[in-house]
């Protein structure tokens, strides 16, 4: 694959660090380099891309910005790798009611396909009849479930996933995602608004049914801007929580 840029007249308006982003961005979506790999150093980049060492350094900052990589001291540039830890940091975004960070676990109870239902098939921009892997999970502490969500991701995307069924899971799902079916999620946008608590929901989270409870929708993206997981998480007992820079 050449490495010098060769952009068209619309492309060729927009800043050339924006023009080197989506190069590497597309190179990385292409899997050219994985998920831990380490990218050519900046002057390689900047030398085979024909631009500045400092247009390179620019569209990694923003590459980096946007969790598609991080720099390592000393080492250079590698494409991220999710870790769970460093998900829950990111994209657990539920506090316990005195602002402390609660680490759960999660427990998958059913995994099984179907249609996507219409709320799910509008976030994830899929045609009608289009088929999801659906997820019901539990999140706990201990044996107390704080969270309950229901998860559907795009067929065949995801017909690799591995999950267990009835176990907790020792990594986060993002993980999962990014080690089985090469999907990383890069960003997701969530929506938060109170409910009723149904039957079904009220029984998982030990509460009584209509109990004003905490739904929050996602919708998660990958590296290439496309919707991979609409997400339902509902709670009783956490307060939503994000930091505004």
């Amino acid at each position: 694959m050449p490495d010098d840029l060769h952009p068209g007249a619309a492309v060729a308006a927009r800043p050339l660090y924006q023009q080197v982003h989506d190069h590497l961005l597309g190179r990385i979506v292409a899997g050219e380099w994985p998920p831990g790999d380490y990218l050519p150093s900046e002057q390689r980049l900047a030398a085979s891309l024909g631009v500045a060492l400092g247009t390179v350094r620019r569209a990694l900052d923003e590459l980096v910005q946007e969790g598609v990589v991080e720099r390592r001291q000393g080492r250079g540039t590698a494409v991220l790798r999710h870790s769970s830890d460093r998900a829950r940091f990111r994209f657990f975004r539920l506090v316990g009611p005195d602002g402390s960070r609660i680490v759960p676990t999660g427990r998958v109870l059913t995994a099984r396909q179907r249609i996507a239902r219409a709320e799910e098939a509008r976030g994830l921009a899929l045609a009608g009849g289009a088929e999801v892997l659906a997820l019901t999970r539990e999140r706990r502490v201990g044996s107390r479930v704080l969270v309950h969500e229901t998860i559907a991701l795009p067929l065949p995307l995801f017909s690799r996933l591995q999950v267990p069924v009835g176990q907790d899971l020792a990594e986060e799902l993002y993980v999962l995602y990014q080690r089985d079916c090469g999907v990383t999620v890069a960003r997701a946008e969530d929506r938060v608004s109170p409910e009723a608590a149904s039957a079904p929901v009220a029984r998982s989270l030990g509460v009584a049914p209509g109990t004003p409870i905490l739904r929050i929708l996602r919708i998660a993206f990958g590296l290439d801007g496309t919707a991979v997981e609409h997400r339902v998480s509902r709670t009783a007992r956490l307060d939503y929580a994000v930091a505004i820079e």
